[in-house]
């Protein structure tokens, strides 16, 4: 089982929304154009690769969950992989696939809205909304677009998967 990237909750926003502080935090990752519902299987072989060993070190790396996407665009979306707590980005051996960048994530807050199931674009559009309304009502500020994490294999059955709608907060 994979570690899970390391943060602190906050504060409770409604039953299923929690607000969380991430410390900083280095990602790889890998920009895909595809729909919502298959960038992220396109986007993780690369990655995956590159924690295997494919990489200018040969240095093979822990898997840590959850697996982020962001969606740029409908078309246009950046798949990451979270690094093992405390691995700076000088410390992230150079990728070899010329699609996998190492990106520098500082501290931040963060609204995350929890739900289970598939990754069907309805469902996961319905959550990011959802996940709006609450930061809203509670008075928060977004800073940029909600983006997702996926925390479980494929083959979890889509009842027990743990998925997440987030978007960064202003700290007030």
């Amino acid at each position: 089982m994979a570690a899970i990237q390391a943060y602190t909750v906050v504060k409770k926003l409604d039953r299923t929304t929690e607000l969380r502080d991430y410390p900083a935090h280095t990602l790889i990752s890998c920009e895909v154009d595809d729909n919502l519902e298959q960038a992220g299987s396109r986007g993780f072989g690369p990655l995956v690769r590159y924690i295997s060993g494919a990489n200018q070190a040969r240095q093979q790396i822990a898997m840590t969950s959850p697996v982020l996407h962001a969606p740029q665009t409908a078309r246009h979306h950046v798949i990451s992989f979270v690094l093992p707590e405390g691995m700076a980005p000088e410390d992230a051996p150079v990728p070899s696939d010329a699609r996998v960048t190492v990106v520098q994530v500082p501290p931040r807050q963060v609204a995350a809205r929890r739900f289970s199931g598939g990754w069907r674009q309805s469902q996961v559009l319905d959550n990011a909304q959802e996940l709006t309304k609450t930061v809203d009502k509670a008075g928060l500020v977004a800073v940029g677009e909600v983006f997702y994490g996926r925390y479980d294999p494929p083959w979890k059955p889509g009842f027990a998967r743990r998925n997440e709608a987030l978007v960064e907060v202003r700290r007030a």
